[in-house]
This record gives C-alpha cells, sequence and structure tokens, in this order.
C-alpha cells in the first residue's frame, strides 16, 4: 500500500470524527502532556551532556587510581 492510499484513509478517518471529539482528544492530549512535564521536573535527573562529563571525570580517576597503584608497586619493589 503507498503512502499516499495511507494519507487518503487516515484523511478520512480524520474528518469522520466529530469536532467535539477531536477537540476533547486535543485537549486530553495537552493535559497529559502538562501532567508527564510536571511529574518528570520532579525526578532527579540529568542531561545527557552532564552525564557524559561525569563519566569522563570517572575514567580519568579511575585511570589516576591505577596509575597510582602502579607506582605504590614498584616503591614496594624498590625497598
Amino acid at each position: 500500500m503507498d503512502a499516499k492510499k495511507i494519507e487518503d484513509i487516515a484523511r478520512q478517518i480524520n474528518d469522520s470524527i466529530p469536532a467535539g471529539v477531536k477537540d476533547f482528544a486535543g485537549s486530553l492530549e495537552q493535559r497529559i502532556k502538562t501532567i508527564l512535564q510536571q511529574q518528570l521536573g520532579k525526578l532527579d535527573v540529568v542531561t545527557r551532556e552532564e552525564l557524559d562529563v561525569q563519566q569522563q571525570l570517572l575514567l580519568r580517576l579511575r585511570q589516576r587510581v591505577e596509575h597510582l597503584e602502579r607506582e605504590l608497586e614498584a616503591m614496594k619493589k624498590d625497598d
């Protein structure tokens, strides 16, 4: 089935829905979006950028700890 035919069917279905139902659906969608935004705003989340920065920092710290561990082992061998 081609995209034009699907668009035509979707348009026919949409045109057959009464205006009151369309308005209600639009209003309901907006309310759901608002509620979701409010609830998500309450969550303790970070952005992808913040997460990436923290991951890079953790990687550098891990590398530094590994380096210090190797230095400590070398110092122990010298004693």
